[in-house]
């Protein structure tokens, strides 16, 4: 029998071995998972060095309703909770503790991008400081927002417009609140999680300070939570602001606040998500139950 060379053997193992091996299976083996009833789609504007997309997720009656109009909520950096919302809606879907609704995430359009540096820019209404020079276009984002973004979602899907709701987390959630004292009456609902309130020196503390003099009502469903393990600077900005807006007693806005124990920044989201956009839909719900976040008074604490 004729043996095989020591080369040759050495060859077939490295070809089992890497046959063998899960790691070492090409990529395109399986397909990906795709997020059903999802659309995504690149902006034609643009700003310098960034292009927007949104994605969308049309909730699961909409192809046989015709006629049917739905809440829409926008959420802020949909790259990283677009999916998150998704999963949240379509749990209270199917507990009937809120209505169906559209979806919007905003982000950008692109490969290997920086979102740190591209939400510095659009999600911050002053300079913050580790930033200076790459931040504090809020007042832009907010006018594309207004004058591009809702009125192309409004246009191509069935939207009922009373009932917007704007969402985000950290400097998503200091450009929610921002809005909310910017255009009170764009939005239906603000869900503000873990916002960065205490961002570029208390800046928000002094805007919402000019707007209590206009002596403007807040007519809409405010929610704002923070977390037990949040920076402490951080949590005491946000404890701050719940209790000044608590105290200016705005005619017309509901407010609720949540504290998430045990929690640090990014944790918070899926609690966060969960109470406020239940805070936010809870006069659509189709069936009525227990709300522990339309209590009026905070329930964070104040030590």
């Amino acid at each position: 029998m004729k043996l095989l060379s020591p080369l040759l053997l050495l060859a077939l193992a490295v070809a089992t071995a890497h046959a063998a091996d899960p790691v070492a299976a090409p990529a395109t083996r399986y397909p990906p998972f795709v997020l059903q009833g999802t659309e995504v789609r690149d902006l034609p504007f643009k700003a310098p060095g960034r292009q927007y997309q949104i994605q969308v997720a049309l909730p699961p009656s909409y192809a046989k309703e015709r006629r049917r109009r739905y809440p829409v909520i926008f959420v802020t950096d949909g790259y990283w909770d677009f999916p998150l919302l998704g999963c949240i809606l379509g749990n209270f879907n199917y507990d009937k503790v809120a209505p169906e609704c559209i979806l919007v995430g905003l982000g950008y359009a692109g490969e290997n991008l920086d979102h740190g540096r591209l939400r510095d820019w659009d999600l911050t209404p002053a300079p913050i400081n580790r930033a200076p020079g790459n931040s504090g276009h809020a007042a832009e984002y907010l006018a594309m927002l207004e004058r591009e973004i809702i009125p192309l979602v409004e246009r191509e899907y069935r939207v009922d417009s009373r009932h917007r709701i704007l969402a985000g987390s950290s400097l998503g959630g200091l450009f929610t609140l921002y809005t909310m004292l910017t255009k009170p009456e764009l939005f239906y609902g603000y869900v503000a999680v873990s916002p960065a309130t205490g961002a570029a020196n208390d800046w928000l503390f002094d805007y919402e300070a000019e707007f209590a003099k206009t002596g403007r009502p807040l007519k809409a469903r405010l929610f704002i939570s923070g977390a037990e393990y949040e920076w402490p600077l951080f949590l005491d900005a946000i404890q701050r602001f719940c209790r000044r807006i608590d105290s200016r007693k705005y005619k017309g806005l509901r407010s609720a606040y949540q504290f998430v124990a045990t929690e640090r920044h990014a944790g918070t989201k899926a609690e966060g998500y969960s109470r406020g956009l239940r805070h936010a839909l809870a006069p659509l719900a189709p069936e009525s139950g227990p709300m522990v976040v339309e209590a009026p008074r905070p329930v964070l604490p104040t030590e």
